[in-house]
């Protein structure tokens, strides 16, 4: 499939992506830079960190744990991590969101939003943010699951109402947020292919007795513990049948592939609102 989305003439695309990174320390971060590490399209020009954090000051490369200096060192200054920026890598936490978003949004960078949980208002800035840069939100960049999300919309809509959709999602013991920033995208998906929208749908709050299930209903399963990187099952419960669309990543570098991957992609591209969908060719 053609790419006809628009790219900015005034952007030059030439040379490695420059990149800065919100979010280095942490598990991701440290993915990302050792994806930077294995390629030569990207350079890593800022690396973004919390004020408390330990890493301040450190070389990148000694962040992740690699043989190798970076020369770009970990600063809890945005303006400084965003100097020479042309795409930022935002997976922080939602309540840095609003000001990491404000900064791309001055500084005129392009962002691929990672960060998952995000409240309204900080939606509500990627929207705005869009008419001046390019904004991609991201709550998974592997690109098995979004390539998953495309098949969860039609399974949904050729299947009828009676057969109950439940989303399963499994992750570490460290995540925070449930359900997940995916398995929102998974429901959602199915929402849409039933012409409806999630928060319509949803089933929550099911502890105790809560009745019958509505039919029509979008349910939720989640669990945490151990290492888990990331497993998600979008399960279709019919009479007498039963179907499972299942994805899994046992690498969580996978998920750092994606987002450099949204990153060249998103490099040059016009001001507007993107998603991995643009990305593989599927939107």
């Amino acid at each position: 499939m053609t790419d006809t989305r628009p790219v900015d003439p005034s952007h030059t695309t030439a040379g490695p992506v420059r990149v800065a990174l919100f979010g280095a320390t942490g598990r991701m971060g440290r993915s990302l830079i050792r994806a930077i590490h294995d390629s030569t399209e990207f350079e890593l020009v800022g690396a973004l960190a919390s004020a408390d954090s330990p890493a301040l000051g450190q070389d990148a490369g000694d962040v992740a744990g690699l043989n190798r200096r970076f020369g770009t060192h970990v600063t809890a200054d945005r303006e400084s991590a965003l100097e020479r920026a042309e795409v930022v890598l935002d997976f922080t936490l939602p309540l840095a969101a609003l000001g990491n978003v404000a900064a791309c949004r001055e500084r005129g960078a392009a962002l691929v939003m990672g960060t998952t949980g995000l409240t309204p208002e900080a939606h509500a800035a990627l929207e705005a943010a869009a008419a001046r840069i390019a904004v991609l939100e991201a709550p998974n960049t592997s690109l098995g699951i979004n390539l998953l999300a495309l098949l969860v919309e039609r399974a949904a809509a050729a299947l009828p109402a009676e057969y109950d959709i439940e989303i399963l999602d499994a992750h570490h013991r460290y995540k925070v947020d449930a359900p997940s920033g995916t398995a929102l995208r998974l429901g959602e998906a199915a929402a849409a292919g039933r012409g409806s929208e999630l928060r319509t749908l949803a089933a929550e709050h099911r502890s105790g007795a809560v009745g019958a299930r509505r039919e029509g209903s979008i349910g939720f399963a989640v669990i945490r513990g151990g290492d888990i990187v990331g497993e998600h099952t979008v399960l279709y419960a019919g009479p007498g049948e039963r179907l499972e669309l299942t994805h899994r990543a046992h690498d969580r570098m996978t998920f750092a592939y994606g987002a450099l991957r949204a990153a060249d992609w998103l490099r040059g591209r016009a001001a507007g609102q993107y998603t991995m969908a643009d990305v593989l060719g599927l939107s």
